[in-house]
């Protein structure tokens, strides 16, 4: 069963987000990012994808250094992408980040790529864990990150 929220958006009660929790940001493909033909490398679309994961944790008031600060790490497990149509020198693009569960050891991120006229460059997919550094063992996600989803939701 779907409920609305205030901001308009609906989620299922069984922790998963239907709509939710996205972030846009734009980025200018740089020179260095392409082959001679102008084309991205296709092995940056990764770091596109981490500066939409930055940015999407930014809205909520938080960053890798301050998780750092706080003894949380969060290393990438797993990285998907899907090659669609090429970036090219100059293009404008946008990475739409988002989540469809709520974090529990593990917080898994969907993007979608699209260039400035709107064509669907890449999709992706990764899977990062909350690592205590003390321990270096998974540990749950920080309740901190947890609430500002759920004051987000409200």
């Amino acid at each position: 069963m779907f409920y609305p929220t205030i901001k308009g958006t609906l989620f299922l009660l069984n922790n998963t987000f239907i709509d939710m929790h996205k972030n846009e940001t734009q980025i200018r493909v740089r020179y260095g990012e392409t082959d001679q033909m102008g084309v991205v490398y296709h092995a940056n679309y990764a770091s596109y994808f981490e500066v939409g994961r930055t940015e999407w944790l930014r809205q909520y008031g938080i960053t890798y250094k301050s998780m750092e600060d706080d003894g949380i790490m969060l290393p990438v497990i797993s990285l998907e992408i899907k090659y669609k149509n090429s970036a090219r020198y100059d293009d404008l693009l946008t990475i739409k980040t988002s989540i469809k569960n709520i974090p529990k050891a593990r917080i898994e991120f969907d993007y979608e790529l699209v260039n400035e006229k709107g064509d669907l460059l890449a999709i992706g997919n990764t899977v990062l864990v909350f690592i205590d550094m003390k321990r270096n063992l998974p540990t749950r996600c920080p309740e901190y990150l947890l609430e500002k989803l759920k004051e987000s939701t409200l």
